[in-house]
């Protein structure tokens, strides 16, 4: 599987393929850092980083596009920036109609470091053991990248078999379902949809009451009680 992962950034935005398949080595295929100047118009740097993700998709063919997924930050101003590239990369992505997963950073971290809580030295150390770098891609933009790539890799195996888990257990809690229009009745099977049973038992034309005399009485003088 090719995968490409979008660290996403207003001012850097890191880009990285890996190719590989869970429990064989990941190999590296492409990093790399779209910059675009902090002094810009914004509608001009988010065109700039529009075209050269849809180029680096068309370029690469992967097969999937790993997102970070943007969270909230104390800087409003930062997390707005990382929100508008995220979403360029999410549209790229759909555009050439492929699937995109995202993962927040303490997946990926966890992923690649086995911590949740890794910073971005150890991030980079990991990535370029995995990919059997001989040095850390820099700035960490790169690593950054990379790691989302490989932790789709890894993970959405196990995120694949869980979704078809939960799809079976779905159909199967649901129960075999009553034809459109058609009512249950403590009757039991047999009945004619739409009639309605009643405790005089079978046998009873529709509409007809029963009484408490049973099957066997005949018909009651009007005003008498039965027995009387």
């Amino acid at each position: 599987m090719r995968v490409l992962g979008v660290d996403p950034g207003l001012t850097r935005c890191g880009v990285g393929v890996v190719e590989g398949a869970p429990g064989r080595r990941c190999g590296l295929v492409h990093v790399d850092v779209i910059r675009t100047p902090a002094d810009a118009e914004l509608g001009h740097r988010l065109v700039t980083l529009a075209d050269a993700l849809a180029s680096a998709i068309a370029q690469h063919r992967p097969e999937v596009v790993a997102v970070e997924r943007v969270f909230a930050q104390h800087n409003v101003r930062t997390v707005m920036g990382t929100a508008q590239v995220a979403a360029l990369a999410i549209v790229a992505a759909t555009r050439a109609g492929l699937p995109v997963a995202l993962h927040t950073p303490s997946e990926v971290k966890a992923a690649v470091t086995g911590s949740g809580t890794a910073d971005k030295a150890q991030v980079g150390m990991m990535v370029t053991r995995i990919l059997g770098l001989s040095s850390t891609p820099k700035p960490a933009d790169a690593a950054d990248a990379l790691a989302l790539a490989i932790c789709h890799l890894w993970r959405a195996p196990a995120q694949a078999r869980l979704a078809a888990a939960v799809a079976r257990g779905r159909g199967t809690s649901s129960g075999p379902r009553t034809a459109p229009g058609e009512r249950g009745s403590a009757a039991g099977p047999g009945r004619a949809p739409g009639e309605r049973g009643s405790a005089a038992g079978p046998g009873r034309a529709p509409g007809e009451r029963g009484s408490a005399a049973g099957p066997d009485a005949g018909p009651q003088a009007p005003g008498r009680a039965v027995g009387a």
